[in-house]
């Protein structure tokens, strides 16, 4: 495959899933505020923003208007990571690899697209923004599953596939990181439950977790649930399997296993980093220590899929 064909579809997935994301938590976030108040509501949209790492500029509204924050998040073109910013680029990589993905994909990416840029999008969303973020939602699941029933499972649907995981694990770390000061053993009892509630919805995962640890709310089950559950789909220890799974099967694929030890190295220490540890060790360690290694080493993931398949040059492909 070419370099600039995997480049396309690895970001095609990794910006169609960050929309997703991002919509998912604005819908969250809005609804956690109708019990708030305004001092509460700034801490949220700090939260937000610090879990999409995102940095508003000095003409964005204050923190204490969650709508205008709301609407910044959806529809500023500005921000790379805005959800229609997000769908715009997912579709114009999808648009450079028409060859290489089917008509049923493209159609339904190219449908959402329409839909995030149609004339009333803006008005629609201003009385019923929950209706706007359910549809990125559905577009996105959507377009995973007509990828997964539509394509050959080769080389294309792996890097698909693990730029997904990739964004997924990212994300889920992110998320754990920006509530990382309420999440802390004895900082436990002080979380409301309807924040860790909001927090499990924004991995999508409450019912879930209610069905596997019932509902009640305990802060290190949570870690637990979200770090290392080899089970939920927005799990790290879930993404994680996935992706190693998908770079093994590119390398085979390719006949590049013996030159890609290095991103199978950090895939695999990864792996491994998620598999031999419990959540007591995690707490007793450091949770913002645990969660700073788990994201740099899914960087260096990215950084050597790059370096090995996208942006490597003569040389190392001819070794």
């Amino acid at each position: 495959m070419l370099s600039r064909v995997a480049d396309s579809l690895y970001w095609m997935s990794r910006y169609l899933e960050r929309a997703e994301h991002t919509a998912r938590l604005v819908d969250v976030n809005l609804d956690l505020l109708l019990d708030k108040g305004p001092v509460s509501s700034a801490e949220h949209q700090r939260l937000l923003l610090q879990s999409l790492d995102i940095r508003l500029g000095e003409d964005a509204p204050p923190l204490e208007d969650a709508y205008g924050i709301a609407r910044l998040l959806t529809f500023d073109t500005s921000n790379s990571n805005s959800i229609i910013s997000c769908i715009e680029t997912a579709r114009e990589n999808a648009r450079q690899v028409r060859e290489e993905i089917s008509s049923e994909m493209y159609e339904q990416l190219n449908r959402l697209y329409l839909k995030a840029r149609s004339p009333d999008v803006r008005e629609e969303w201003m009385a019923q923004p929950s209706q706007f973020f359910d549809d990125v939602k559905e577009g996105a699941h959507l377009f995973q599953g007509v990828t997964d029933d539509t394509i050959s499972h080769g080389q294309a649907w792996q890097f698909i596939r693990v730029g997904r995981a990739l964004e997924r694990a990212a994300a889920t770390v992110r998320l754990l990181q920006a509530h990382c000061p309420n999440l802390g053993v004895e900082d436990a009892t002080r979380a409301s439950y309807l924040e860790w509630v909001g927090l499990l919805k924004s991995c999508t995962c409450f019912e879930a977790y209610c069905k596997q640890y019932t509902a009640d709310m305990q802060p290190r089950r949570i870690i637990e649930f979200l770090l290392l559950d080899d089970e939920m789909p927005r799990s790290v220890r879930f993404c994680t399997d996935i992706i190693e799974d998908a770079l093994e099967a590119i390398g085979e694929d390719t006949g590049r296993r013996a030159k890609d030890t290095r991103l199978l190295r950090v895939a695999g220490k990864l792996r491994a980093r998620l598999d031999y540890v419990g959540v007591d060790d995690i707490l007793n360690d450091g949770l913002p220590a645990f969660l700073d290694d788990v994201a740099v080493l899914s960087a260096q993931i990215h950084g050597a899929l790059f370096s090995t398949y996208i942006r490597y040059t003569v040389e190392s492909n001819a070794n």
